[in-house]
């Protein structure tokens, strides 16, 4: 089991955990306003007078943030809400010009679902989706100019979010840490956010309690806001669920409240009091008017629905061979699967799935590429592949051409022929090469046939050597066998 185990004095303990997770929606334009989204836009650019709330100014909804989170729900097999609402959230902070954010609260635009995650141990588990709403994004607070002034950036405000919450399922970090990567996975197959947590368009929420293993009630929970990787959260629930265990078993009691996660120092630090659904005294926003969506918008979106990462490992398992982990690890990003495919197209599929994650994404993690940079095409290893597959090159000699690809992005083929690297597949030349290497030593070939089986490692050398590589291995071996059996 995955579940994170707290050994106390007495008990047992558990950890509860939930997430919530805000998605910036892929959109030209805001969510209420005509403003550009354009990331990395100089500082306050891309800012409108609806953006920060000037008198008179009134929203209008983006049919297309609409789509987006439309596309997301039915992917997380969660139910879509014909009819949904905005309300108003009020909370007074520098970074929300209108003192209130537009948003959904009794009527979200998706409700339940559920996302199945795989764990490291092979194991599957369910996770439980209470509800998606779409909302607004506020300005960015920036701190490091001044050491005593706040400066604020509203190109973010208004950005169109999703903002998607879990039921309290999570049992250890490591299915905190699974749901994310399964998540961000999805949304961009879908193209309905990018995933950037280190850019801020995926930011992740979790509450965490504690309780003694058995007990069903929950206990006071901490919320850690605004954590910006997978790997910090993993980091910040696990801290956060040792210092819960802390004070329980000092005796001390927990209050709700809201935390912050210290990267540097791997510790979670007290922010405030956590607030609670009253205190932001929502009430129906009076600007926007319910929305309804019709069965025929509905089955337009379902219709453009890309294959999602399960759909596609299992293809790739049942119908191209690959083991279900090279399935996993290939699926997990798009651009890796979409490159696989086109490299795969006509060729040993599993063979390809071998170079891939192996000397062609250590070649890309050496010099420090992207995918998008590769000096390699999907179909120039394609053909790599096919060359070692039809006999006309080695393995060896494919990992000398794969080198040259590497630096010049030539044509494998091309390479193969203008160095001529082509396999010896004629098997007199060989037997030629054979017979030379036993005549010149006879104390190995007297050896061999005393006993010592493995000098025929030794001979298969030779011969490779004094082919320089080019000869056929199967046939070395065969002829060798007969040679010296």
């Amino acid at each position: 089991m995955s579940a994170l185990i707290l050994k106390g004095k007495n008990n047992d303990w558990e950890m509860i955990c939930g997430l919530e997770i805000h998605c910036q929606i892929i959109s030209k334009s805001k969510i209420y306003s005509p403003s550009s989204t354009a990331y990395g836009s100089d500082v306050n650019e891309n800012v409108s007078f609806i953006d920060v709330a000037m008198p008179g100014m009134l929203p209008s909804l983006n049919k297309e943030c609409v789509r987006q989170a439309l596309k997301t729900g039915i992917a997380l097999n969660a139910k879509v809400n014909k009819y949904s609402a905005f309300a108003r959230k009020n909370y007074f902070y520098a970074d929300l010009p209108q003192g209130y954010q537009i948003t959904q609260d009794k009527f979200p635009i998706i409700g339940e679902g559920v996302v199945k995650i795989e764990l490291e141990n092979g194991e599957t588990k369910e996770i439980g989706i209470e509800r998606l709403h779409i909302e607004q994004d506020t300005a960015k607070s920036i701190h490091d100019i001044s050491p005593t002034k706040t400066f604020i950036d509203f190109n973010r405000a208004g950005v169109g979010l999703m903002e998607l919450v879990t039921k309290p399922d999570f049992r250890s970090p490591e299915e905190v840490g699974a749901f994310l990567r399964k998540l961000r996975s999805i949304v961009r197959y879908l193209g309905t956010c990018d995933g950037n947590m280190d850019e801020g368009s995926m930011r992740c929420d979790a509450s965490v309690s504690i309780r003694p293993v058995g007990e069903k009630e929950f206990r006071p929970r901490a919320e850690i806001k605004n954590v910006n990787s997978v790997k910090f959260a993993c980091q910040a629930v696990e801290y956060e669920a040792n210092r819960q265990l802390e004070i329980y078993e000092s005796g001390g009691s927990m209050e709700q409240e809201s935390r912050q996660f210290d990267p540097v120092s791997g510790e979670t630090k007290f922010m405030r009091k956590k607030e609670y659904a009253h205190e932001y005294r929502y009430f129906p926003e009076p600007d926007l008017l319910p929305l309804v969506l019709t069965d025929e918008f509905i089955a337009e979106i379902k219709a453009d629905m890309v294959e999602l990462p399960d759909e596609k490992k299992e293809r790739f398992v049942k119908e191209l061979g690959l083991t279900p982990y090279d399935a996993k690890v290939i699926c997990e990003n798009k651009e890796t699967a979409e490159f696989f495919e086109k490299a795969a197209k006509g060729h040993d599929a599993k063979k390809v799935a071998n170079w891939l994650m192996g000397d062609f994404f250590a070649m890309l993690n050496e010099k420090k590429l992207t995918l998008e940079q590769s000096p390699i095409s999907a179909e120039n290893l394609g053909e790599l592949v096919e060359l070692v597959t039809s006999n006309v090159i080695n393995g060896k000699t494919a990992k000398d051409v794969f080198e040259i690809m590497a630096e010049t992005g030539e044509n494998p083929s091309k390479i193969v022929e203008e160095k001529g690297l082509k396999q010896v597949t004629d098997t007199g030349a060989i037997e030629k090469i054979i017979d030379e290497i036993i005549a010149s030593n006879p104390d190995n070939v007297a050896s061999y046939k005393a006993g010592k089986t493995n000098l025929m490692g030794w001979f298969v050398g030779q011969v490779m050597k004094a082919s320089h590589g080019k000869a056929n291995p199967t046939l070395v071996n065969q002829i060798l066998v007969q040679r010296l059996d």
